[in-house]
């Protein structure tokens, strides 16, 4: 091995003595070195190559002696560097590094390691005093840093190295070594630089073993790092490098005022005694607490580095805080307060912290008056929290309501009991919630209340959202606010804690008013949740205080709080100024009570379910939207499919508590609302139980008559009611559904033999009335005695006889109409006597009613003719009226009595159109043509010169006359959507109706026809239904103006046709 090692060593001088001896004729005898540097350049450069080889290939032939046979020819390159350029003086670094690092190591002559140390800081930093000329690059600043730091070790790796290098000569060399380092730490160009120039002081500290010499130099390096740490400038460092400054600035500290260094100044009783020949010392209890209290000042702006994201800095400031917690224990102990809070702060959690970590709460359990200050931070926490959720930086309100959070949990783990800590906390929460709430940025129209409320159930389905949105602290950007203080409620304290906390809360809410009341109600109910969510058996082991029935607690809290929801629920209709977020929380509370019991819920809905479905009627929309997931939530709990079978299920006492309402006239338009929403929810299940309702409804109307928007609201559960009625299978019996008549004439097709038998039977009446006449029995005359009273009797009573058993065959009383359709029947009765009535959207709303329900009621006609008879004179009075969307409403209503009754308007229709009704409709008519303006337009399409001959009797035989072939058409502009338009488009229909399902007499229809003239080639309906009663008539009218097809000419030997149309 050593003849290898030797073999080894002698090769590797063979290759550095031709090099060795090169740079040493270039640096001494080139007459001018700038011409000689780039020669020397290589030749170094060559050589750095080797050493490189070399170390990599073994360092250990490398040793002192060939350390300083290389040394010797570089020392002429670094005695002339100003002369060569600064990349050759790089290199020449270079390999200084690798002569030191693995050349001379410990055994470096402490003259050289004091020239090179001289060296190399002023390469770095320049001669002191004079300002550097020439910019130094980044690179040869960082392998200076580098060479600088392998030279320190290797002279602090040595007793007697460590020693010269606090020698009092050379004390101000290591000064300003300290200085140029601690200037490129936070003056560094690049991170690099910077991260070196840590390692350089972590060396110096290393190597620097002399107490006193330390303490001389702490003021500068704490100050120097506290600037580079210190925010907002520490915010614009890489993390490396501000992890670096943290773990240094805790080296330092430790190393100097660790309570092992300075126990014997501590011991020290009185200052005198301390002071007492300690003259040219400075380790001496005055320093000591001057330099705390410094040390104090750098920690303070050091720490606020804890609020930064960056999990690599916040874990070497709480490895900084522990440490010196630990280290520094008494010598820093006015430092604690801030370690401790910090620390706190940045402490994680406890399944990501290592056992074998020593942690905040280890120390407090090895020292007890960190517990007390661990208390007294988290006090001044709870008791600034309202002041800081004021802070319009919602990160500065998160993270204190994280530090909180945090402080429980170190509170609840060493098992801190403190009733003032507790107290404070409930008052703080509520104030702290109360701010929020108050400074939340609410959208403005979600809280706008509306008169005008569309009743929308649609979304009350299985699919509906079963999450209630925020209440408070809604908005997105608070988000994270209200997550970190729902995060805060769930660790508060055990669970006798939270109890006693949200009872605390509760009894404020049933003494308070406005926001700090809401806003204790919803902390009161999270808490209540939380408690009642936790299942620690181990909380319940070690806490003796949950030994007294602390769930029992929670239980009966929660049941206080919702008896309060119940009668805040129950209080709406009364409260005028209720704010509508207290009620929104009570259908939170109400629905989390139903999750919990489930089915046994079902019990406490004859109190909850009503006062609920009231809310749909709100003119919040955000609370409407509660109460339709409140109902989704609460069905799905109590078992039910949907809301519906829930309202269907409970529909007794809901119709007994609108019916009760409706009986005292306590009503609201949320009571109609909530009544017609139970109507459609269930459809026309619920119509037979609301008899009593309807009954209720007809005596408000008759005593508040006079009200139209009373009455309209009132009416608006009648449309309900009629509407899902009509849709009902149960409305008519099966014998009634049998005989629905289908009222639409039909066109009777007419052949021979049907000619054949009208007038066989015209001739069999003739001959009958003939023979009638022919048989008759002369008159008798005066009888000349008396009647025969007997056989009068006996014919008397037979004829009695005969009638009465005629009687006792009396037809079979009708069957009883079904509970739906008397209700139905009962409101077709009654809006005759509100068809007057001077709001127009009412007569409107009744007229849809009548449309809707005339079809459903039309199979009975024993019940339904007698309701026509009665609402016909003022239906018909409603064509007349001033509001043109009533007039079409009536055209409607009137058009589906029509095709409902039948025949059985024959001669009201025909007394009306002679009174009025046909007069109108030609006014309607010029109206509409009036408001859309005529343009002639030939039917013909080119041929102009076309005449048309209709056929006429004059004295010589048939002629033919000329028509006209123009006929005025109704152009299709904007016109068409004027009200008269739409007015006439609504006669048109009721026309219509009039002839599909009415006998009409001939001169009527004559006049309808000739008033749809105009519209038979684009109305096919209407054209379709006069055909059916008279189709030559409307071929002949269309015939005389122009709007049919020419027919060819027959052709038949020996007879002449007429031309119809001219040539």
């Amino acid at each position: 091995m050593a003849s290898d090692h030797s073999a080894a060593r002698n090769e590797f001088f063979k290759e550095l003595k031709p090099r060795c001896v090169t740079i040493n004729n270039l640096a001494v005898r080139a007459p001018d070195k700038r011409a000689s540097a780039k020669d020397l350049l290589n030749v170094v450069q060559d050589l750095s190559a080797v050493l490189d080889r070399q170390v990599n290939t073994d360092a250990s032939v490398l040793d002192d002696k060939i350390a300083d046979y290389i040394f010797f020819p570089l020392s002429n390159i670094l005695r002339n560097q100003q002369e060569y350029p600064i990349r050759l003086t790089e290199l020449t670094i270079r390999c200084l590094r690798t002569l030191i690092q693995y050349g001379w190591k410990a055994k470096i002559p402490h003259d050289l390691s004091q020239q090179l140390l001289i060296f190399l800081t002023f390469v770095i930093g320049g001669v002191p005093g004079q300002e550097r000329k020439d910019s130094i690059p980044e690179e040869t600043v960082l392998e200076a840093f580098m060479t600088l730091t392998s030279l320190i070790r290797a002279t602090g790796s040595s007793p007697a190295g460590a020693a010269a290098l606090v020698e009092t000569n050379a004390v101000p060399t290591l000064g300003h070594a300290i200085t140029i380092v601690l200037d490129g730490v936070t003056d560094g160009k690049t991170p690099d630089i910077r991260l070196e120039a840590l390692s350089t002081l972590d060396a110096l500290l290393a190597a620097i073993r002399d107490q006193a010499a330390l303490a001389t130099f702490l003021p500068g390096i704490v100050s120097s790092l506290s600037r580079l740490l210190t925010p907002p400038a520490a915010l614009k460092t890489q993390r490396r490098v501000l992890v670096g400054g943290i773990n240094a600035l805790k080296d330092v500290l430790v190393k100097v005022l660790g309570d092992i260094k300075v126990v014997g100044i501590m011991k020290k009783q009185t200052p005198s005694e301390g002071e007492e020949g300690a003259e040219g010392k400075v380790l001496t209890p005055s320093w000591l607490r001057a330099t705390t209290a410094k040390i104090k000042l750098a920690l303070a702006s050091v720490l606020k580095l804890r609020n930064t994201d960056s999990d690599d800095i916040r874990t070497a400031l709480e490895t900084l805080c522990i440490t010196l917690l630990d280290e520094c224990h008494q010598s820093l102990a006015e430092c604690a307060s801030i370690l401790v809070e910090s620390a706190m702060i940045l402490a994680h959690d406890e399944s990501q912290t290592s056992v074998f970590q020593t942690t905040l709460a280890d120390l407090a359990r090895i020292y007890p008056e960190l517990g007390d200050t661990i208390k007294t931070t988290v006090y001044n926490w709870v008791t600034s929290l309202p002041r800081l959720v004021q802070s319009s930086d919602e990160r500065v309100k998160q993270q204190a309501i994280r530090n909180i959070a945090k402080g429980q949990q170190f509170i609840e783990s060493l098992q801190i009991d403190s009733s003032i800590l507790e107290n404070s906390l409930a008052v703080s929460l509520r104030d702290s919630a109360t701010a929020l709430v108050l400074a939340s940025k609410s959208s403005g129209m979600s809280e706008l209340t509306s008169d005008t409320i569309d009743l929308n159930t649609g979304v009350v389905s299985r699919d509906a959202p079963t999450a209630f949105p925020p209440v408070l602290i809604a908005q997105e950007t608070e988000r994270s606010t209200r997550m970190a203080l729902l995060d805060l409620l769930s660790q508060v304290g055990s669970i006798s804690s939270q109890s006693k906390i949200a009872d605390d809360l509760l009894n404020y809410v049933q003494e308070s008013t406005g926001p700090s009341q809401i806003t204790s109600y919803w902390l009161a109910f999270e808490l209540v949740k939380s408690t009642l969510s936790q299942s620690s058996d181990l909380d319940d082991f070690l806490d003796l205080s949950s030994a007294a029935g602390a769930s029992d607690g929670g239980e009966a809290i929660f049941q206080e709080l919702y008896s309060f929801s119940v009668s805040v629920l129950d209080s709406q209709a009364e409260a005028e100024e209720v704010d509508w977020r207290l009620q929104a929380l009570a259908l939170e509370v109400t629905t989390f009570a139903a999750s919990r019991m489930r089915v046994g819920f079902r019990p406490e809905l004859i109190d909850v379910l009503y006062p609920i479905a009231t809310f749909l009627g709100s003119g919040v929309a955000r609370l409407r939207d509660h109460a339709i997931i409140s109902l989704n939530s609460i069905a799905a709990s109590c078992g039910y499919s949907n809301v519906t079978d829930l309202i269907i299920d409970n529909v007794d006492y809901m119709v007994n508590s609108v019916s009760l309402r409706l009986n005292t006239f306590d009503i609201s338009p949320a009571s109609t609302q909530v009544l017609r929403m139970m109507i459609r929810l269930t459809g026309p299940k619920l119509i037979p139980y609301l008899d009593d309702v309807i009954a209720s409804i007809f005596a408000a109307l008759d005593s508040y008559h006079g009200y139209p928007l009373f009455v309209e609201s009132l009416f608006s559960v009648l449309t309900e009611v009629v509407q899902q009625g009509s849709q009902s299978d149960h409305l008519l019996l099966q014998e009634q559904k049998a005989s629905m008549k289908d009222h639409k004439k039909s066109l009777q097709p007419t052949d021979t033999q049907s000619l054949c038998d009208l007038l066989s039977s015209r001739v069999e009446r003739r001959a009958k009335r003939h023979s009638e006449e022919l048989e008759h029995d002369e008159i008798e005359p005066h009888p000349k005695r008396p009647w025969n009273t007997k056989k009068i009797v006996e014919a008397q009573d037979d004829a009695d006889q005969e009638a009465q058993e005629t009687n006792t065959e009396v037809e079979k009383p009708p069957p009883p109409k079904t509970p739906t359709f008397k209700i139905l029947a009962r409101i077709t009765d009654l809006t005759q006597h509100y068809l007057t009535s001077p709001t127009p959207t009412l007569r409107k709303s009744l007229l849809d009613l009548l449309t809707t329900v005339c079809p459903a009621l039309s199979p009975d006609e024993e019940a339904f003719l007698p309701l026509v008879n009665s609402v016909w004179p003022v239906l018909v009075e409603r064509l007349y009226d001033s509001e043109p969307f009533v007039v079409i409403s009536a055209c409607k209503a009137l058009a589906t009595l029509c095709q409902s009754a039948g025949d059985f308007l024959n001669t009201r229709i025909k007394t009306e159109w002679w009174d009025n009704l046909g007069k109108w409709c030609k006014k309607v008519k010029v109206d509409a043509t009036q408001s859309r303006g005529k343009k002639r337009m030939d039917t013909r399409g080119g041929k102009q010169d076309r005449g048309l001959l209709i056929p006429a009797h004059s004295e010589n035989g048939i002629d033919g006359r000329e028509s006209s072939k123009t006929i005025e058409v109704v152009s299709t502009g904007l016109g068409r959507f004027t009200q008269a338009a739409q007015v006439w488009e609504a006669v048109q229909g009721l026309l219509v109706a009039i002839v599909s399902f009415v006998q009409i007499d001939d001169d009527v229809f004559d006049q309808i026809l000739l008033l749809l003239a105009d519209v038979l080639t684009t109305n096919p309906e209407a054209k379709a239904a006069l055909e059916t009663v008279d189709p030559d008539a409307v071929w002949l009218l269309m015939y005389e103006r122009g709007m049919t097809e020419p027919m060819e000419k027959p052709v038949l030997p020996g007879t002449t046709f007429v031309d119809l149309w001219a040539v």
